[in-house]
């Protein structure tokens, strides 16, 4: 089962990197963006056989390995189940 985990900078954290984004896309005409975070995002295969172990076992890795705690936070996700995203078509 696949996890994503998108780590961002926490709002109270300067965030250097996005400033300078932000500035690049207003000179190329990009007015309308008014603020921009970056942050990183990381794609875990897991070998769990439920939704809710892929969620503990990818928020305890991100926890403790992909984001710093004390500057950034985590947020899982996982892929919709197949059944429900055909449905949506």
């Amino acid at each position: 089962m696949k996890a994503r985990v998108l780590v961002t900078l926490k709002p109270s954290v300067f965030d250097p990197q996005g400033s300078t984004i932000a500035e690049a896309l207003h000179s190329l005409g990009f007015g309308r963006v008014s603020d921009v975070r970056q942050g990183k995002f990381f794609e875990l295969d897991l070998d769990v056989a439920s939704d809710a172990e892929a969620r503990s076992l990818a928020a305890d890795v991100a926890g403790r390995v992909l984001a710093n705690p004390v500057i950034e936070s985590f947020r899982v996700e996982l892929p919709a189940p197949a059944a429900a995203a055909e449905s949506g078509r």
